[in-house]
């Protein structure tokens, strides 16, 4: 566990090592996997890299926790997911974690910096301002000192404030959308979402019986306004959901001009505006405007999670509005959130203390860097078979095929190869980006991208459609 692995994604190791404990031999039945302090001594790494190893595991659903007592393992025939699963989400999701994949698939933007450490330390210096400390009044929404830390970033000006009041949050992302989709009642309401769009989030809609009305995204970023006014005329839209700077998993900012009109056409329109700003500080340009900026913030809710900057170790998900304070109380405290305060309290401080915007610097550059490695090899091992959109942010290459294949099986054949990528036709629910793919560039390990790539290159050659 020494030399370059340590200094680079030492955690990442520890994690390998793990999921072969788990997929071992005698994997079949639940094993107490070694302590913190085993395995730091053992592999010769701190405990907090060990604890952010397993809270990987654990966020996968692969580990779990019994307190007083350590982790235990999960075995993957326990997970519910069957290999050869006919949704394809799910396969997806069963191949990537196997402990031999390259996995082309994930959007872990964090991973490249992660700030898990700064995190842990603040913890610990919080435990010790508030040794023993009675419990508190129930707070439902969120940590009161991370809700005033989330209100001062938002606000850009006297007439775009926001208030610690009109902060909600919530344990991850899921459950903060799952509480608005009740809230605003959109079951078997309209709602007009980008195309691509995060799978997640369509399966969301999709459970909660939400009519779900996809407008393409063009390569340049921009939305046809012509064609979301048609829409808006034809339709009663309950919701329209636009992203904030940068529109994943395309990897594109709207163009200015075609981000005004939107807002004006919205402005003459009785909806709801979300706007999804998980990816929004992830753009290579940070100046944009955002639709934060320029629809009636009375009828805008802002969307995120702390995960996509800050890592797996802040997993929590957010919400902002002005509006539905009432209801939202109200089915926050149903569901009873249990959050960490002293978490919570750290993340804060984070953002207080400028750490944020520091690590925001580096997070984007390295972004860029692997990003311009990505499309580069992209171009000299399969330029002549798939077209990627050069992403102004993220962690993610879209890419369109430059002839007609079947990628569900160019999918299947990579993953006899130990690759996984994630097939275009996720993002969609009517059908839309059946010849894209979404390939990540973040992933860390010793395997060759380059020989992936061509792997990659053969089967979209294998499985063209004549």
């Amino acid at each position: 566990m020494k030399g370059p692995r340590e200094t680079d994604f030492a955690y990442q190791a520890v994690y390998r090592y793990l999921t072969h404990l788990i997929n071992g031999p005698d994997c079949g039945t639940s094993i107490r996997l070694p302590s913190l302090r085993q395995l730091s001594l053992r592999l010769n790494v701190s405990i907090s890299t060990i604890q952010y190893a397993y809270s990987l595991l654990e966020k996968e659903g692969r580990v779990y926790s019994v307190a007083k007592s350590g982790y235990y393992s999960l075995p993957m025939a326990a997970l519910g997911m069957r290999p050869h699963s006919q949704d394809l989400l799910e396969t997806v999701y069963f191949n990537a974690r196997r402990p031999d994949m390259l996995v082309l698939s994930a959007d872990e933007p964090a991973l490249l910096q992660p700030l898990d450490s700064p995190l842990l330390m603040l913890e610990r210096e919080l435990l010790r301002q508030y040794p023993r400390r009675p419990p508190s009044a129930s707070q439902p929404c969120g940590e009161l000192e991370l809700r005033i830390a989330l209100a001062a970033r938002y606000t850009t000006s006297p007439a775009r404030c926001w208030h610690a009041d009109e902060v909600y949050i919530g344990a991850d992302l899921r459950g903060v959308l799952e509480i608005l989709i009740a809230v605003l009642r959109l079951k078997e309401a309209c709602v007009v979402v980008e195309s691509p769009c995060d799978w997640v989030i369509l399966r969301l809609f999709e459970a909660a019986d939400v009519r779900v009305i996809e407008l393409p995204l063009q390569a340049c970023g921009a939305l046809d306004v012509a064609q979301l006014q048609e829409v808006l005329e034809s339709k009663k839209v309950r919701l329209v959901m636009l992203s904030s700077g940068l529109s994943m998993p395309q990897g594109s900012q709207m163009p200015h001009d075609n981000r005004l009109a939107i807002a004006q056409l919205l402005a003459r329109h009785d909806c709801w505006v979300l706007e999804n700003d998980c990816y929004g500080e992830l753009g290579f340009d940070c100046e944009v405007l955002r639709f934060r900026d320029l629809v009636d913030p009375d009828r805008l809710i802002v969307v995120s999670t702390f995960e996509k900057v800050v890592g797996p170790e802040a997993p929590y998900g957010y919400l902002l509005t002005r509006q539905l304070g009432e209801e939202l109380q109200r089915c926050f405290l149903l569901r009873a959130f249990r959050l960490s305060p002293i978490r919570q309290k750290a993340i804060a401080r984070l953002y207080s203390n400028g750490r944020i915007d520091q690590h925001l610097q580096v997070l984007r550059r390295l972004l860029k860097d692997r990003q311009v490695q990505m499309i580069q090899l992209l171009h000299e091992k399969v330029g002549d078979a798939l077209q990627p959109v050069e992403p102004q942010g993220g962690a993610t290459i879209w890419a369109r095929s430059l002839r007609p294949v079947d990628v569900r099986r160019v999918f299947q054949r990579l993953v006899k190869q130990h690759v996984v990528i994630a097939p275009g036709e996720l993002f969609s629910l009517q059908g839309l980006h059946a010849q894209h793919l979404r390939l990540s560039h973040t992933f860390s390990g010793e395997h060759n991208l380059g020989a992936a790539l061509s792997l990659l290159g053969d089967a979209l050659r294998l499985e063209t459609i004549d």
